[in-house]
């Protein structure tokens, strides 16, 4: 019998065995492993180690009110954890990196999958054939030749570059930190004042950006008023990235040609709305990273990370460095 090591808390209400939360309890035997309901952490903190949040925010009132000594996200996304207070509390936060655990690639796909489609005017092809409209199919774009627009180049942006480039795009970058670079595909790569000159030679713009006080709200008037007429807009980021009124109403001026939205400003949006109406949004939701093998591999991920810190040492891909632990006694 394997001694327990502690109690991790999921901050999930459903997490099936077909997305692999069956593997998480195989590979941790020696923990607790618990779930509750996002809204309720602080309820259930008490006697958990660590804790991992998916959606659920983790802020001051939260911390204060347990003794958990690690928050690791299932994925990326840190935006509703309290790191400052979480430091200042001797609490370790971590998260498992899109470009290890299959995420970054998860959601690339979706970023592709919604360019193809709105350029090739998918569901206007789909009404011709069921109306046996023959002579009314839709003329496409072709990704050939076209300049596709990354804006934000990490794991995500990165990804997509490398899949846009076998169909002859030419990629244009706009990333924070433009001394980094970029990958080979990417012709080139931008700081975030050339955005505006960018958005006007692009065919297509997908946003890959991290959504922080800073990029809130950036793909707002201004940003689509500056895109060439009928551009292609794609985000799989952040649904903060985007201002939906101001999306909507370039969609209705013509100015954007189409949007494919895998995440949203409010989640879950409300199905009815203006925008996911418009015969020129494809959406979904939000399951860019939603695969199996993401599910599998981040699984492995966080449980060889939970016994790492368990053991004393530094979690892997912490954002943070308390300098001691308050898990379990301070």
């Amino acid at each position: 019998m394997t001694a327990c090591r502690g109690r991790l808390l999921v901050a999930l209400q459903q997490f099936t065995a077909e997305t692999g939360w069956q593997d998480m309890a195989r590979l941790l035997p020696e923990w607790e492993v618990v779930a509750c309901p996002p809204g309720s952490v602080a309820e259930h903190a008490d006697g958990v180690a660590a804790v991992c949040p998916f959606n659920a925010s983790i802020d001051r009132a939260v911390l204060d009110a347990g003794r958990f000594g690690l928050v690791h996200q299932f994925g990326v996304g840190l935006e509703k954890v309290d790191v400052a207070r979480a430091t200042e509390l001797g609490v370790w936060v971590a998260r498992v990196p899109g470009d290890v655990s299959g995420n970054a690639d998860g959601v690339a796909e979706i970023a592709v999958l919604h360019l193809l489609a709105l350029a090739r005017g998918l569901g206007q092809a789909r009404a011709a054939l069921a109306a046996r409209r023959w002579q009314q199919r839709p003329t496409g774009r072709s990704l050939l030749d076209a300049t596709v627009l990354i804006v934000g180049l990490g794991a995500i942006g990165t990804a997509v570059a490398r899949r846009l480039a076998p169909f002859g795009a030419r990629l244009v970058a706009v990333r924070a930190r433009p001394e980094l670079g970029g990958p080979p595909e990417v012709a080139q790569v931008a700081g975030p004042g050339a955005l505006p000159g960018l958005l006007g030679e692009a065919d297509a713009v997908v946003c890959c950006a991290m959504l922080d006080s800073g990029t809130a709200g950036m793909f707002g008037a201004e940003a689509f008023a500056a895109m060439r007429p009928g551009a292609l807009f794609v985000n799989v980021a952040r649904g903060g990235l985007v201002d939906e009124d101001a999306l909507l109403a370039a969609l209705e001026a013509g100015t954007v040609g189409g949007a494919g939205l895998d995440v949203h400003a409010r989640e879950p949006p409300d199905p009815g709305s203006a925008l996911l109406r418009h015969p020129a949004v494809i959406a979904t939701p939000h399951i860019g990273g939603v695969t199996g093998v993401m599910f599998r591999r981040t699984c492995q991920l966080l449980a060889d990370n939970l016994r790492r810190w368990a053991d004393g040492g530094a979690p892997r891909w912490a954002v943070n460095n308390p300098g001691f632990c308050r898990w379990p006694d301070g």
